[in-house]
């Protein structure tokens, strides 16, 4: 590599860092393998949209890090100096422009735009005075974007009418200015079917004569001729499908008797041309079916007639129709051949309206008014690139210390992917993500070993979804359902609410105390079951008795029933058998107790040791699970699921994570007064068990036997 390369670690990788001019030039050259990411969406980010709208070259919605190279380049190559990337800035100056024919073109077109913003002595220019030009631009007659709209032929009637009409056929583009247009390739297309339909319009001229009126009439009922005589000819196989085979059932038709008729409409016109019967000719008169009669009107006068003679007369039979079609076939042929689309479909009369007798010159004056319009061109193309070099001038540098490297990240001076501050549960998270789907998101972001918390967000009628890494405090009072605040980067404030976690460890400190937490649930859990249960025993006994005491004076006596009194007094006693049992148990109960408690005393100076293998054999496995998985805590899969894609591993060790989640603190000088409310301290009590044991512990290890008389 001919460039010499400056790298920090960060996040358990080596990062490039971007301190000169020169390492933008030179971005080719850095491997990609050291790349912290390799590709981004342009859309969740805290990053200026146009901009990376201008760098995604392809307009795909993502930009890739061989367009970000070329952005890079591209930038360079217009300004002296590299050097210039690193300041940003709103404005963009002149003299800062290189020297290249290109760089003083536009240089050239800045200065037009600063005379005509009446700034003609300003030495740099700015979005605004680009943004007014480009829209100035946009709305003159040429604007250099190669389309064309029918405002553009201005007073020629004729080629207004015609570009509306290739916008109508062929669909418009829209020209700077949103007007729906032309380009060249639509012109191309619409005349090259008009070519079609006027080539197809001359053949038959050419070919069929006189038989084309006759052709097109028996065309228009070809379909359903043939299905008359199908069904006579099915008729006369079999006499009774006459019937069936004239008209619907009389049931089918009365579902449509109190419906509005019309002749023409379905299911009537699907209807045979007239009653069905064997050998029948098809009249071609009033007998016929209503819809088609007139159809068959111009069948008989344009094609039955002059093509079989007077003697035709007004019905058709099969043998006749045999013929007829024989006669207008290579007529008909050529009627099937007719272009498909809607150009042909306006028809060659009024096509023929719209081009002129010469087509070819009326598609030149078209063509000639795009050829105009793209000359203007380079004017728009330059204020379009003097925009985007404006805007990577602002915003490159941001971009690439977010893509080639996390400086920004692990600089702590907010990454674009940092969607704002969450606040919930007494901490702020500063690692947040915009999601699009938490669902899916979920699924890899699962890998990132980090406690996650999926949460709506709304302002007004805004809504959206973030994913916020909780990496301090514990876990206790994270649930889904609980309301938060969270405030993007623009300081705006949106109502949030968990709808989804992924469970991880925060800490170790947490994990220690796991385990004391989930026992001491357990124990609340099963009180409140066995005092829901005994609350429910009450209830019934109550309900029992007062159903005894509401009936009682209907009860028979109790000296009527045999043995009542025997087993009132048995229940009035205790059973013994019972009692020594509760004896013995709580007799080997307290024998274990002491035994274990005389252990542990005998330990002597190792009691603080035996306390901690206690501690750790209840904590230590917690502990271990939590530390393997907060060694493997990533922020990659976090990015992956969100449309990154992320070159390494990017750690988030216990410093790095507690710093992105801040827990309350009272301020520093702060006098807090007492709680009058506080629940009374239990620190007497322990203080006299603690004098207790430790009483107990000098007994046994002969620490009064001096001050003991002997024995």
């Amino acid at each position: 590599m001919s460039h010499a390369w400056q790298f920090f670690r960060a996040g358990g990788v080596d990062q490039v860092l971007i301190a000169r001019g020169a390492d933008l030039l030179h971005l080719r050259e850095l491997d990609q393998k050291l790349w912290v990411a390799l590709a981004c969406p342009t859309r969740g980010l805290h990053f200026d949209a146009r901009t990376l709208d201008l760098i995604d070259t392809d307009n795909d919605g993502r930009i890739r890090a061989p367009e970000l190279i070329d952005a890079c380049e591209w930038a360079c190559a217009r300004l002296r100096d590299p050097e210039r990337l690193l300041h940003g800035g709103e404005r963009l100056a002149l003299a800062d422009l290189a020297a290249s024919e290109e760089g003083q073109a536009l240089a050239a077109e800045a200065r037009r735009t600063l005379e005509l913003h009446g700034q003609a002595d300003a030495a740099d220019i700015g979005l605004a005075e680009l943004a007014e030009r480009q829209k100035h631009l946009a709305g003159e007659r040429f604007n250099g974007d190669g389309i064309v709209v029918p405002a553009t032929a201005e007073d020629d009637q004729a080629l207004r009418a015609l570009i509306e009409q290739i916008v109508a056929t062929q669909g418009g583009v829209a020209d700077a200015g949103g007007t729906p247009g032309v380009d060249e390739a639509r012109v191309k297309a619409f005349f090259t079917e008009a070519e079609a339909l006027f080539a197809w319009h001359a053949e038959g001229e050419r070919d069929c004569g006189t038989l084309r009126a006759a052709a097109q009439a028996v065309e228009a009922v070809y379909a359903k001729v043939e299905d008359f005589f199908a069904r006579c000819r099915l008729a006369s196989y079999d006499p009774q499908a006459a019937v069936a085979l004239s008209a619907p059932t009389p049931e089918q038709l009365r579902s449509h008797a109190l419906q509005p008729l019309a002749v023409d409409a379905e299911p009537l016109a699907q209807m045979p041309l007239a009653p069905v019967a064997a050998g029948r000719a098809l009249p071609l008169d009033a007998l016929a079916h209503p819809a088609w009669q007139a159809a068959l009107r111009t069948l008989r006068d344009t094609a039955v007639l002059p093509l079989l003679g007077p003697q035709a007369g007004d019905a058709l039979d099969e043998a006749g129709w045999q013929r007829l079609k024989t006669h207008v076939a290579p007529c008909r042929a050529w009627l099937l051949r007719r272009p498909p689309g809607a150009v042909a479909a306006l028809g060659s009369e009024k096509l023929r309206a719209l081009v002129g007798e010469t087509p070819a010159q009326a598609q030149a004056r078209v063509l000639d008014l795009i050829a105009q319009d793209r000359a203007a061109g380079g004017q728009q193309a330059r204020v379009n690139a003097l925009e985007k070099l404006l805007r990577l001038q602002r915003d490159l540098l941001v971009l690439v210390r977010n893509f080639v490297s996390f400086e920004s990240f692990y600089h702590r001076e907010g990454a674009v992917f940092q969607a704002g501050r969450l606040f919930l549960d007494g901490r702020s998270c500063e690692l947040t993500v915009q999601v699009a789907d938490a669902a899916k998101h979920a699924v890899v972001a699962g890998l990132a070993k980090t406690y996650l918390a999926y949460c709506e967000c709304q302002r007004g009628k805004e809504k959206m979804t973030i994913a916020a890494a909780f990496t301090a405090g514990d876990v206790d009072f994270l649930f889904v359902g609980r309301n938060g605040l969270f405030y993007d980067r623009e300081g705006r404030d949106w109502d949030a609410r968990i709808v989804k976690v992924i469970e991880n460890p925060i800490s170790i400190g947490q994990a220690f105390l796991s385990p004391y937490k989930k026992f001491l649930r357990m124990v609340e859990e099963q009180v409140a079951k066995r005092a829901a249960a005994g609350d429910a025993l009450q209830q019934k006994s109550l309900g029992n008795l007062a159903g005894q005491l509401a009936t009682a004076d209907k009860a028979a006596p109790t000296a009527a029933v045999p043995g009542a009194a025997a087993a009132a007094g048995m229940r009035g006693r205790f059973d013994v058998g019972t009692v020594a049992a509760l004896g013995v148990a709580l007799g080997s109960i307290s024998a274990v107790m002491v035994g274990l408690f005389t252990k542990f005393i005998d330990l002597g100076w190792w009691i603080p040791m035996g306390v901690l293998g206690i501690v750790l054999s209840i904590s230590g496995p917690s502990m271990l699970i939590a530390w393997l998985k907060l060694r493997q805590r990533s922020l990659g899969p976090i990015l992956d699921a969100s449309g990154w894609a992320i070159n390494g591993r990017m750690r988030l060790n216990v410093r790095l994570g507690a710093s992105l989640s801040q827990t309350a603190q009272l301020p520093p000088g702060t006098r807090r007064l007492r709680d009058p409310f506080a629940p009374r301290s239990a620190t007497p009590w322990l203080a006299v068990l603690l004098v207790l044991v430790l009483g107990v512990a000098a007994w046994r290890w002969g620490v009064f036997a001096a001050w003991l008389p002997a024995g």
